[in-house]
């Protein structure tokens, strides 16, 4: 199973300037977790919007395995950012309603929507209206919306904005138990919606792709660009103002630092084993 992408380009016109919002974004996508990784702005939405058929694409072809540029939005299940629900729908009947929308039939549709519901942990919550949610259960429906049909390929834009850490984990973990047989595109400026799921990380800013591979990779590529060193309370802020840092700890009147930098940042810094936000800051910056 493929999703190719090739030479993916987009651009806008607003008044007299001109601006690339993809440049030539071509990737070969299997089975497996892809997180798209990049700050606001970097072209994430865009890339989402023109894969589930939302915009046109100024150039380029999307190919889902080898049957032509017509045929792939039929395999895709989607989660927009800010998905949003009828609030006096039961969980149970807005599934049958999104069976009807996709026009999937099943010998018994009641039965369908209950086990749809159990793949996201809501099966006991199939008879509550949705208004009485809360955002987690609501990102779950949303994921529960999105496998409805079986489609091979997932797509989540932004899925995790507002959750609390136990629902970001709760996602996580329904997102890993559906990826064995599916491609799924998750797109996110968050760097632990993906850390732990991600079979391969694509790191995307102003419209292009700027590296790709798996966290190992990536990782590997930032070694001896990362440093920790200890410094006093009333020179950390001096220092998060001139350097990158990705990380500051306070243990008792002193604070732990970890800093990118190519060059050792200060005296008596050590190298650090980079981790996949470190690999964000020294790409990025302050994302």
């Amino acid at each position: 199973m493929e999703l190719k992408l090739n030479g993916i380009t987009k651009s806008y016109t607003k008044g007299k300037k001109h601006r690339n919002a993809l440049e030539d974004f071509t990737l070969t996508m299997t089975e497996g977790v892809y997180g798209i990784l990049g700050p606001n702005g970097a072209g994430k939405s865009t890339l989402i919007n023109i894969i589930t058929g939302i915009i046109s694409r100024d150039s380029g072809s999307i190919v889902f395995d080898d049957n032509g540029d017509h045929d792939y939005l039929s395999h895709l299940g989607f989660m927009p950012q800010g998905m949003d629900f009828y609030r006096n729908f039961t969980a149970k009947d807005y599934i049958k309603y999104i069976m009807t929308l996709k026009k999937y039939k099943t010998a018994d549709d009641n039965a369908y929507a209950l086990d749809i519901l159990g793949k996201v942990n809501l099966r006991e919550d199939a008879d509550r209206k949705i208004g009485a949610y809360s955002g987690g259960m609501k990102q779950r429906l949303g994921i529960a919306q999105a496998i409805i049909g079986e489609p091979k390929v997932l797509i989540f834009d932004e899925p995790t904005a507002g959750l609390d850490a136990k629902e970001r984990i709760r996602f996580r973990n329904v997102i890993s138990s559906l990826a064995a047989d599916k491609i799924v595109i998750l797109a996110t400026h968050i760097v632990t919606d993906i850390a732990y799921i991600a079979k391969t990380v694509v790191l995307m800013d102003k419209g292009k792709i700027i590296q790709y591979g798996t966290q190992e990779e990536l990782c590997a590529d930032a070694a001896g660009k990362v440093w920790e060193c200890e410094t006093n309370s009333s020179e950390v802020m001096d220092c998060m103002n001139r350097m990158r840092v990705s990380n500051a700890v306070s243990t008792g009147g002193k604070y732990t630092l970890r800093i990118i930098s190519e060059e050792c940042p200060m005296d008596g810094a050590i190298k650090a084993e980079p981790s996949l936000e470190d690999v964000c800051i020294y790409r990025f910056g302050d994302m």
